[in-house]
């Protein structure tokens, strides 16, 4: 069995007719079902039901079927990647990042990285840093840049920058005029905090921690932009990064005088799994990129 009697067989399977299938695979009838015979003869099962002309996938050919999909699948990804190693440059690359990098991080970093590989392609995967893990971890995704997190010992982390938390207030707050402030003095005021399984949530609960403090969570948000826009309404305070869009928001930003106010931003990629030469020449544009 090779190659072409999968594709032979897949061809058929889609359109149950003979005739169509040797047309479209440009091969003689005659020879396309004397291929699928053999197919069978070799598995030791009929994949088709026949009546007459007619043939229609029974059970066994479509549990073949979802196989057969697979394999020629991975070959193809397989020729894919043997072209990247000899083309790095004309790959593709899948890349996962947390939400507030989209707002400016991202968009710069692609602007750049196609000047220098301008036929390097891109799937871009944003969401929290627990699900890009995941994706991660599952092989859906070639790289990560997120927050630290615990990680399965597979996943390599390395840290890139840092990215300063500020206090952000309402503008009638009493801290609003201050440009500097212990946590102490808001620790426990109405919190509005990015839900659990955000690594920004993670940097928060350890800083409150460490001052002996903890979260007084009024509400939860998805996004960053969510809790400013619940700040600016009254409803509390928040510890964020100095996002992009930010001050288009009713509230004062002021630093923290704590220990560590701040959250590490670096690049995870799985340890043993196979690399293309694509992954491998973004990965090192990446380290330059923010080093």
């Amino acid at each position: 069995m090779d190659i072409n009697a999968l594709i032979y067989f897949q061809t058929v399977a889609k359109y149950e007719n003979m005739s169509r299938a040797a047309e479209t695979l440009h091969i003689s009838q005659p020879a396309l079902s004397k291929s699928i015979a053999m197919l069978e003869e070799y598995l030791g099962v009929e994949l088709f039901d026949r009546n007459g002309r007619s043939i229609k996938l029974n059970r066994y050919g479509k549990f073949f079927l979802e196989r057969t999909n697979l394999i020629l699948k991975e070959i193809e990804r397989a020729k894919e990647d043997l072209t990247n190693l000899v083309t790095p440059d004309v790959g593709e690359v899948s890349l996962g990042f947390m939400h507030t990098l989209g707002l400016e991080v991202i968009p710069s970093l692609m602007m750049k990285v196609k000047k220098r590989f301008p036929h390097m392609r891109f799937q871009l995967t944003q969401s929290n840093s627990s699900v890009i893990m995941k994706k991660l971890e599952m092989g859906e995704l070639d790289i990560c840049l997120v927050s630290s997190l615990e990680t399965s010992k597979d996943v390599h982390w390395e840290k890139l920058w840092e990215e300063e938390l500020f206090l952000i207030v309402p503008k009638q707050h009493p801290l609003k005029n201050r440009k500097k402030v212990k946590l102490a003095e808001f620790a426990k005021e109405p919190f509005i905090s990015i839900k659990k399984g955000n690594s920004l949530r993670k940097y928060v609960d350890e800083i409150f921690k460490r001052e002996g403090f903890q979260l007084n969570v009024a509400f939860e948000g998805e996004e960053v932009h969510t809790i400013a826009g619940l700040v600016e309404s009254g409803l509390g305070v928040s510890l964020i990064p100095h996002i992009k869009g930010l001050d288009q928001y009713n509230v004062h930003i002021i630093q923290v005088d704590a220990k560590d106010c701040k959250r590490e931003i670096g690049l995870s990629y799985l340890k043993n799994r196979y690399m293309s030469g694509a992954v491998k020449q973004f990965i090192e544009y990446v380290r330059e990129f923010f080093y």
